[in-house]
């Protein structure tokens, strides 16, 4: 559990205070946070629970990407039985540009069995192009294994999101890519 002390104010602000306090790492289309205000949170709360309050109203949800680590999304609603919001309507998912962003690691990632994600952590920074391509990308710690932060530096150079990034995209932008993350939200098809 965590204390808290964020009031109620512009949500990207906000967001940036509860990750702050929270230590956990967040990635934000700015567009889907301009205008939009949070509620306030106060008191000793889990993390999950601090977020939930902190979007509350908003219209947005957090889908995480590991224990410490989350997008923010529109929320969905699940329009029939059976279909929960991560899997929902496809063209919701691909709205948000930090989906297209995640989906696109995790495809660049998932090509090789020294980058796939699963058994290593790692920190990285990506500069996006007005056309969605990857200028540049630096790790911010070694994975522990010079041959992958070599081959993950690699297959960065290479990545285009396929979508182009929002105006307000704050640069660069940091990635965390968590052990288990298969588990969590990235996964690699056999």
């Amino acid at each position: 559990m965590v204390e808290f002390a964020i009031p109620a104010q512009e949500l990207s602000a906000a967001l940036d205070l509860y990750s702050r306090t929270s230590a956990m790492a967040i990635l934000v289309d700015r567009q889907l946070t301009h205008g939009r205000r949070s509620t306030a949170v106060n008191g000793r709360l889990h993390a999950r629970q601090a977020l939930e309050q902190l979007l509350a109203g908003s219209g947005l949800m957090a889908l995480y990407t590991g224990a410490d680590a989350f997008t923010v999304k529109r929320a969905e609603v699940a329009s029939r039985a059976g279909t929960s919001p991560r899997h929902g309507n496809p063209r919701l998912r691909e709205n948000s540009f930090a989906n297209a962003l995640q989906s696109a690691l995790e495809q660049a990632l998932c090509r090789s069995v020294v980058t796939r994600p699963g058994r290593y952590r790692a920190a990285l920074q990506v500069w996006v192009g007005a056309l969605g391509e990857v200028q540049h990308s630096r790790l911010l710690a070694s994975t522990g294994n010079d041959q992958r932060d070599a081959a993950i530096i690699e297959a960065l150079g290479r990545l285009n999101i396929g979508q182009i990034p929002p105006s307000s995209l704050p640069q660069p932008v940091t990635v965390l890519v968590m052990p288990d993350a298969a588990v969590a939200g990235m996964e690699c098809n056999p």
